[in-house]
């Protein structure tokens, strides 16, 4: 059976920016090697403020009194305008997003859309008591830049993260997360091409695994 879009479930709010709740803005894991060029330091800085900024707002609602449902409603439009589904689930199919119809890409992506959604709200009255210690951002030279953190739970070890954000839509967007040096989105397109492999790399056949699985979350 297809695994789950994200095996971890902390990992699983991380994406989203699902676990702040309280930000200590120290950089405890600067970046090191040469001074960045202006222009990739002050994208640097951005993002780092992206991070903080979207984890300040998700703070509010994950802590918050309001039922798992409400949360779910408050929490839709921050993924949507803070998290590039479409480029992560693109990334996600690998090769077989370019061999995929029109028709297949549309109906995947969507699949991919309410996976994932699934997987963030589905626990979101689990997290309580969590804080981020947000460092300073680095350029990868990619066009993208790693916002490190360490995310601390009561009971629970601290986990080192880096948000992976980009601004090539114009706007910077979280577009993967490494828990521990693991790129969850790296783990997920292994996970779906080893579905293909063993279906005839049929993305219908994908389609129709990522509906059951949304039809079981329903």
């Amino acid at each position: 059976m297809l695994k789950t879009l994200i095996r971890l479930p902390a990992a699983t709010f991380v994406l989203a920016g699902l676990l702040p709740a309280a930000l200590v803005a120290t950089p405890v894991l600067a970046p090191l090697g040469l001074e960045p060029v202006p222009a990739a330091h002050a994208q640097a800085s951005s993002d780092t403020e992206f991070v903080r900024a979207l984890s300040v707002k998700l703070t509010a609602v994950v802590n918050g009194s309001g039922s798992t449902a409400e949360k779910k409603t408050q929490v839709l439009p921050l993924l949507n305008q803070d998290v590039d589904v479409d480029a992560i689930g693109r990334f996600c199919l690998g090769r077989f997003w370019r061999t995929a119809s029109p028709d297949q890409q549309q109906r995947y992506l969507g699949l991919f859309h309410q996976v994932l959604v699934n997987s963030i709200t589905g626990h979101l009255g689990d997290y309580k008591g969590v804080a981020i210690a947000v460092g300073s951002a680095s350029a990868q030279g990619d066009g993208r830049t790693s916002v490190p953190t360490v995310i601390s739970r009561p009971g629970q070890p601290n986990t080192n993260v880096q948000w992976i954000v980009s601004d090539s839509s114009g706007s910077p967007k979280v577009v993967d997360v490494m828990a521990e040096g693991v790129s969850l989105s790296i783990n997920e397109r292994d996970d779906y091409t080893s579905y293909l492999a063993r279906h005839g790399n049929s993305v219908d056949a994908l389609i129709a695994a990522l509906t059951r699985q949304v039809s079981h979350a329903s």
